[in-house]
């Protein structure tokens, strides 16, 4: 069953760095979105195409009930891209319609420790996690972005330490994987969310913690790709499902 769409009207638009957009959106369509409790929550856009329309998964970054809004971060790279121009030219009284919320990872208050982990796809995912965790959480957070200018004031808790991973040159993730590999690791049962170019995430990291430091599923089940290096967001769901398709194989 196809899910239901709500139509949301725009009430501003912040420029939260030099590749990052915050777009809130509100309106009587509010009254129909239903939070789910995940901190990696994330709903579908819908945009129009040539051809139709275009889905685009964004993740909510926050919900504000007693406004009646919820915040959206894009990344924007000028012209590329579908979402990231729309949300630099969106004005108050612009709509747009989504499907969802959904959702699948949270903080564990039972974990002994947390590793969080991704570029900027990831940044408001992990943003929402940070702030959903206990004033006595531990845990090491990697966030990679182009650089300097696009760091954000983001409040750990004391026992939780956040790298920002400046990428210059270097290939998406490559910089991102390197820091998590050299980090050392903790005692304890620890909970993994890492998420950002597919690539670097399933091929390198999920791997290493999976395989190589022998984390259950039950405590890493949230590391995937947000997107693919070169390929549209049709594109790179076609490649994860093949990806799965090979893994299921090899089992």
């Amino acid at each position: 069953m196809a899910r239901p769409r709500i139509t949301l009207v725009v009430q501003n638009t912040i420029r939260l760095t030099d590749h990052l957009i915050r777009v809130r959106l509100g309106g009587p369509g509010f009254a129909s979105f239903q939070p789910v409790a995940h901190t990696d929550a994330y709903v579908k856009l819908v945009f129009p195409a040539p051809d139709g329309e275009t889905l685009r998964t964004y993740t909510v970054r926050e919900i504000d009930s007693a406004a009646g809004e919820i915040a959206i971060d894009f990344v924007y790279h000028g012209a590329e891209g579908v979402a990231g121009p729309w949300a630099a030219a969106a004005r108050p009284g612009d709509t747009i319609e989504l499907m969802g919320p959904a959702g699948a990872y949270a903080p564990r208050p039972d974990a002994d420790w947390h590793l969080l982990a991704g570029d900027e796809s990831a940044l408001p995912a992990i943003a929402a996690a940070i702030a959903a965790l206990p004033a006595d959480a531990l845990g090491r957070v990697f966030v990679e972005i182009a650089g300097p200018a696009d760091e954000l004031a983001l409040e750990t808790p004391a026992g939780v330490e956040l790298t920002w991973i400046h990428r210059g040159d270097a290939a998406p993730g490559e910089l991102l994987t390197a820091a998590v590999r050299a980090e050392p690791w903790r005692d304890g049962q620890v909970q993994v969310f890492i998420h950002g170019e597919a690539r670097a995430v399933m091929h390198e990291l999920r791997p290493y913690i999976r395989k190589e430091r022998g984390v259950p599923a039950e405590w890493a089940a949230s590391i995937s790709g947000y997107w693919r290096r070169g390929r549209t967001e049709e594109g790179f769901r076609q490649w994860k499902s093949d990806l799965a398709e090979r893994e299921r194989a090899a089992v």
